[in-house]
């Protein structure tokens, strides 16, 4: 291994930054650098600096306030002095890029926000950050306006106080760091795997058992790249756990509450799928057909009518917990079901009740 060598831990390193990437990725990176035999008596931060590119000396500061840095497995200080040998690891929130955005005057839905962090409801629609020259509109450039007075917006980055994201047609909460501390704190609990996180998805098909957990690495699709598929027995991909329960059954589909023990791309999407229900509407992943129920015109119609209403993939990231940066307490934020969810789960409602009663559904 090479002095310089990163460790890229989640996919999100390998995979184009694209508009429907993912729908919870971790935005940090994961370096492992061996002091040289030869290496000089140094500080840690200094260190770093002469190895990281497109870092700065407040930023590893930062990090290592927030525990990020190891030395030989332990968290020091950036005044630690490096010793040949030394084993120096280190979590960043990801490094800036050369783009420049522009703060843009785009409406959020923030949900709480204190002097730390700040909550948002993300719509569906919205792209959170710039990817293939798409560098407007995005939930970035939101932010860059609305917290233009904090330092960490007026970066030239990208990703100002994002740690992870979900991708542009799944609605729901995100964590937005205010402070470098912040960013690198919540990074490291990412990183780690201890943050909570739940999700709320429609699908197709009457889900067998009432709760499960779907275990199987995720990767790329060895035939079409732009997709991701499970390999059960390892030999590709990554790790990726997702546990699911049931909240409502409409017969031919299923309302599910997921919870996330990766963050794997797709995941959620990949993993349904796998287990033959896929997200309803998801068009990537071939939930935008008519995969259960009758033949009759009046209920292909009203499936289309559904379409319509959810014009996206029926996923929402429903909550959140992490340890607070700065309060140090455990905290929980929750999130409202969009517009467009709650309409297709009344109509779907509607049709499953009528459907027991024994009444032919006229969807016009």
């Amino acid at each position: 291994m090479s002095e310089n060598e990163a460790w890229e831990e989640e996919d999100f390193f390998s995979v184009p930054i694209e508009e429907d990437a993912d729908e919870d990725q971790e935005l940090f990176e994961h370096f492992k650098i061996v002091a040289d035999k030869k290496q000089v008596i140094l500080r840690v931060d200094k260190f770093l600096q002469n190895r990281i590119e497109n870092t700065s000396r407040s930023k590893i500061q930062a990090a290592a306030d927030a525990g990020n840095i190891h030395a030989n497995g332990n968290p020091v200080k950036s005044n630690y002095k490096v010793k040949p040998g030394d084993v120096i690891a280190v979590v960043f929130s990801f490094p800036p890029r050369d783009k420049e955005l522009k703060p843009e005057d785009i409406p959020i839905n923030i949900i709480y926000e204190d002097e730390d962090i700040c909550m948002v409801n993300k719509n569906p629609g919205m792209v959170v950050h710039p990817g293939f020259g798409n560098y407007k509109g995005t939930l970035v450039n939101a932010l860059l306006y609305h917290f233009q007075h904090l330092s960490l917006f007026q970066q030239n980055t990208p990703r100002p106080g994002l740690v992870h994201r979900i991708d542009k047609n799944t609605s729901g909460i995100m964590v937005v760091a205010k402070t470098e501390f912040s960013l690198s704190h919540l990074a490291r609990q990412f990183f780690e795997r201890t943050s909570k996180r739940t999700y709320i998805a429609l699908v197709w098909g009457d889900v067998k058992l009432d709760e499960g957990t779907i275990t199987g690495h995720i990767g790329r699709d060895l035939k079409e790249r732009k997709l991701f598929t499970v390999f059960p027995n390892g030999d590709n991909g990554r790790h990726a756990v997702t546990h699911y329960k049931v909240l409502q059954r409409f017969g031919y589909v299923t309302l599910i509450q997921c919870k996330l023990e990766t963050g794997r791309t797709h995941q959620i999407r990949v993993h349904m799928k796998y287990i033959g229900h896929p997200l309803f509407n998801d068009d990537t992943y071939g939930g935008n057909k008519v995969l259960k129920g009758t033949t009759f015109q009046s209920y292909r119609q009203f499936i289309e009518n559904c379409f319509k209403i959810i014009p996206r993939h029926a996923l929402h990231a429903k909550s959140l917990g992490f340890l607070h940066p700065t309060k140090n307490i455990d905290m929980m934020f929750d999130s409202e079901l969009p517009k467009d969810f709650v309409e297709v789960l009344k109509k779907w409602e509607t049709y499953y009740s009528a459907r027991l009663e024994g009444k032919e559904l006229n969807d016009e």
